[in-house]
């Protein structure tokens, strides 16, 4: 059986394409997507904030302006936690519910910030970024879940970059308030310690709104599902979803048994749409995104531009094209489809890397013509204006759908500590490389890891535009045992090896 021979919801759209949704259609939908966003949008303000107020940072602590380490522990002490966070939230999930792991993030991220801004010394300023990681990892799981369930197939992929919006407006706006805060007393408690207010923000807006539906009903709570699915879909294609969900909750009685961690890598097909999700993520954070958005002022400062102001300055100009590209993203991500836009994303990484490379070694050389610093901005400013439409939000976009209903939290989760993991290593490795091999070659080895994730890409990961959650699991059957088997019988036997 092939896709194409599946029932679904796409059948009723082939049937009443006048009915197809496109992303302004439900407001309700999108204020959903908006406020759960705002974890997205925590996760950005993070990972930019710390990029310029390091640099003040060093002015007020004397040991940290001495060890590149300690910089680099400042920095990735967060990912520690949003690690611990994303590793624990896909349980959280599918133990407590999409809402209630939204507000346990904000309460940590609040705490965080907090003590964040009234850190005494680096080692207290470590413990808050901690606790804003874990906050940010919860969220990271939470917030694409949460949208993808609430959302029509055919606009789902834009609903979902939508919270990849978030973080690309997140690191603008740190940039903004960066250079608000360069003349203010306490600058960079400032800078940190402002970013409880989306949180504060987003948990009593999340009050008011609803659970996701499918975790309602694989909770047995099907009138509250069908109350929320009432404000998405019109009555005749209500009926429709509301089939699929039963569906797929009788299919997971029928399992009768508890996911756990092996069970991902027991399965052949959810090991094969793991490893794509996870190997996206992965790739995601090793072809340099977050080097660029952690370190950005930095490497400005590195291309020859010393004063921290000016510094901070074109780096919002980098933080603003990321933002934009990821508008761009949201449209061509259900129109272009997410295996072309990756593709298309990592040939224009590829090419950006090498230019940065390149004006590094010159700047290396010896020469003081400012024309190279320039070019690195060029360089920094070509890698955003090629990533974030592609490899931003494809990654997270591929892990909200690629998953069965219930392996979807756990591997959710897993897919999403690969991505903090990754982001771990690049961040506490970059400076120290960069100093070891020099600027260019770390940017060139980063090139280089661009053409692996290109192979990556042709080889595992399927396209899945417009697929139905039911459409995309068979996609994963049929290559995990091929298109003429009784799929069906074959999934069983692997549940029971």
């Amino acid at each position: 059986m092939t896709i194409e021979s599946l029932p679904g919801s796409s059948g009723y759209l082939d049937l009443f394409p006048e009915r197809r949704m496109t992303y302004f259609s439900n407001p309700y939908v999108l204020g959903l997507t908006v406020v759960a966003g705002i974890g997205g949008l925590l996760f950005g303000y993070d990972t930019g904030v710390i990029s310029g107020a390091l640099l003040y940072i060093k002015d007020d602590f004397e040991v940290v302006n001495q060890s590149s380490f300690l910089q680099e522990t400042i920095v990735s002490m967060a990912l520690v936690g949003a690690m611990v966070g994303a590793a624990s939230g896909g349980w959280i999930n599918d133990a407590y519910g999409r809402k209630k792991a939204t507000l346990l993030a904000d309460v940590v991220f609040t705490a965080g910030a907090i003590v964040m801004a009234i850190a005494p010394d680096p080692y207290v300023l470590i413990l808050g970024r901690f606790l804003v990681g874990l906050g940010v990892g919860i969220a990271s799981v939470t917030a694409p879940v949460y949208i993808a369930e609430a959302s029509p197939s055919e606009v789902r992929g834009g609903l979902v970059s939508t919270n990849v919006l978030m973080i690309t407006g997140g690191q603008f706006i740190s940039y903004l308030v960066n250079l608000a805060f360069t003349e203010v007393p306490g600058t960079w408690r400032w800078m940190l310690g402002v970013s409880a207010v989306p949180a504060v923000i987003q948990f009593f807006f999340m009050l008011c709104l609803p659970e996701s539906p499918r975790w309602l009903f694989m909770k047995n709570e099907k009138a509250k599902a069908i109350a929320v699915l009432s404000k998405i879909y019109d009555i005749a294609r209500l009926e429709d979803e509301v089939d699929h969900l039963s569906a797929a909750l009788e299919e997971e009685r029928q399992k009768k048994r508890t996911v756990r961690y092996l069970d991902v890598f027991k399965t052949k097909e959810i090991r094969l749409a793991f490893v794509a999700g996870a190997g996206l993520q992965a790739f995601q954070q090793f072809t340099g995104i977050n080097t660029v958005m952690y370190y950005s002022p930095t490497i400005v400062q590195m291309a020859g531009f010393k004063s921290n102001q000016l510094a901070l300055l074109l780096s919002l100009v980098v933080a603003a094209m990321n933002a934009a590209g990821t508008i761009v993203g949201i449209y061509l991500i259900d129109h272009v489809g997410r295996k072309k836009l990756a593709l298309s994303s990592l040939s224009g990484v590829i090419a950006s890397l090498v230019i940065l490379a390149g004006a590094f070694f010159a700047e290396s050389s010896g020469s003081s013509n400012g024309l190279y610093g320039w070019l690195a901005v060029i360089g920094l400013a070509l890698y955003i204006a090629f990533f974030s439409p592609g490899m931003g939000p494809v990654p997270w976009t591929v892990n909200s759908e690629a998953y069965p209903e219930q392996y979807r939290g756990i591997c959710g989760g897993m897919s999403a500590t690969v991505n903090w993991i990754s982001n771990l290593i690049v961040a506490q490795t970059f400076l120290t490389i960069a100093e070891a091999v020099g600027t260019g070659a770390t940017f060139l080895i980063l090139a280089g890891i661009a053409v692996l994730a290109v192979a990556f890409v042709i080889v595992f990961v399927p396209e899945t535009k417009g697929l139905t959650f039911v459409e995309v699991e068979q996609i994963w059957k049929e290559r995990a045992w091929g298109s003429g088997y009784n799929t069906d019988s074959l999934l069983e036997q692997g549940n029971e090896s």
